[in-house]
């Protein structure tokens, strides 16, 4: 006879706030998947968005009294994840090596490409080679949609340098997928 017992988000969330230990271990199985996600996008390697998601738990859980009910609690959650990995760079990283727009030139792209052709875990890997700098700012930018003077704001860079490095992100990443789609093509016409 199984005697599962289906919880809700609303339920875990209320019995974490309780104190309730089950609760806790059931919330993070439920979304740990989905958060550790979010954290990929800004690590450099699956060891690193494992720690951030890590971190970010215990403040989740830390902070769970301060959650109203107001809003998706899962868009509660993200939103310290990804303050939990801006907050991973700035503390681990003396500098961003950030270079700003006045001294550097916008790359504009001569070709366009087709995004349907390339797959979430290609550019999961390609957006995981970019430099930290490019990384955080691009994330920081196209996925979370902070503006370039809260990036510059939270980042301690000036506004011009986030647009250098968002700049130099897309051109990056505009590279690779070309060379990415050369190789599938190549591949299926050999």
């Amino acid at each position: 006879m199984n005697l599962e017992h289906k919880y809700t988000l609303n339920d875990l969330v209320k019995g974490c706030q309780e104190g309730n230990r089950h609760s806790q271990e059931l919330l993070y199985k439920t979304t740990s998947g989905k958060m550790l996600g979010i954290c990929m996008r800004y690590a450099k390697d699956h060891f690193e968005a494992e720690d951030m998601m890590q971190t970010g738990f215990v403040k989740v859980f830390k902070k769970l009294a301060d959650y109203r009910g107001e809003g998706s609690f899962e868009g509660w959650m993200r939103r310290i994840m990804v303050n939990t990995s801006i907050e991973f760079y700035r503390k681990n990283l003396r500098s961003l090596n950030v270079v700003d727009i006045d001294e550097t030139h916008e790359q504009q792209a001569s070709t366009s490409f087709d995004m349907s052709s390339i797959n979430v875990k290609d550019l999961m890997r390609l957006i995981q080679n970019l430099s930290n700098g490019y990384r955080l700012v691009f994330n920081m930018y196209a996925i979370e949609g902070y503006s370039h003077k809260e990036i510059a704001e939270e980042l301690g860079i000036t506004e011009g340098a986030s647009k250098s490095q968002l700049s130099r992100a897309r051109a990056i990443l505009r590279e690779q997928v070309l060379k990415l789609e050369g190789y599938k093509n190549e591949a299926n016409v050999g």
